[in-house]
């Protein structure tokens, strides 16, 4: 299993059809102290692909060593990310715990989208162009795929950067696309690739800049 001190941890299935299903999380206390009054929660990183249900799991103590299960229903749409997320006390203090994004896969897709990120140091200046890369791996041969670019901007609009079809895509094979903006303003920039198997979205990832001056 995955290892993130204080705990291991196995997110299953990662693989389900579309519709409502149950996924199973399991936890490890892997450090040398009892953990406890833990809320354990599994979160999404995008309600529209993968939506969970419920308030989460409380678990009263965690001895080193021990391990638990916790089941969780979800509503998948398309292939998305989830996360645990944990608070509780640690030798009596408190302390919170996130494991790093899982992928769960859904159903079968005519590709992924892999990764996107911008090509720049986190904290760049105003008014400097930015180039922005996404990643897309085909699972099937495809003609029907289309990359979108957005951005969330500081004074409140959502503008549209790029909309392209990618054309013939393979099985296994992979390609990147690349669109550039100039920020205007001052301020926390959220910038989105949405990928789509012509009308229908299969991916979403964002991607988050602080600009000054």
């Amino acid at each position: 299993m995955p290892m993130r001190k204080p705990f291991q941890y196995a997110l299953a299935p990662q693989r389900i059809a579309a519709g409502q299903r149950w996924l199973s999380l399991r936890l490890k206390n892997i450090g040398n102290e009892t953990l406890e009054q833990l809320d354990v929660r599994l979160n999404s990183l995008d309600a529209y692909s993968l939506d969970v249900y419920g308030a989460g799991s409380y678990i009263e103590n965690l001895d080193p060593g021990e391990e638990t299960v916790r089941h969780y229903q979800v509503t998948a749409e398309m292939t998305g990310n989830l996360y645990a997320s944990i608070d509780g006390r640690q030798d009596g203090e408190p302390f919170h715990w996130e494991s790093p994004a899982i992928q769960v896969t859904v159903g079968q897709q005519a590709a992924e989208l892999l990764s996107f990120f911008a090509l720049t140091q986190p904290h760049v200046l105003l008014g400097n162009p930015i180039e922005c890369e996404a990643t897309i791996r085909g699972l099937t041969t495809s003609q029907r795929l289309v990359i979108e670019f957005w951005v969330e901007t500081p004074v409140r609009t959502f503008e549209s950067l790029d909309k392209q079809g990618l054309g013939q895509v393979a099985a296994d094979e992979t390609v990147r696309h690349t669109t550039q903006f100039t920020p205007e303003h001052e301020g926390i920039y959220i910038l989105h690739a949405y990928l789509y198997d012509g009308t229908k979205r299969i991916g979403h990832q964002t991607e988050y800049l602080s600009i000054s001056l």
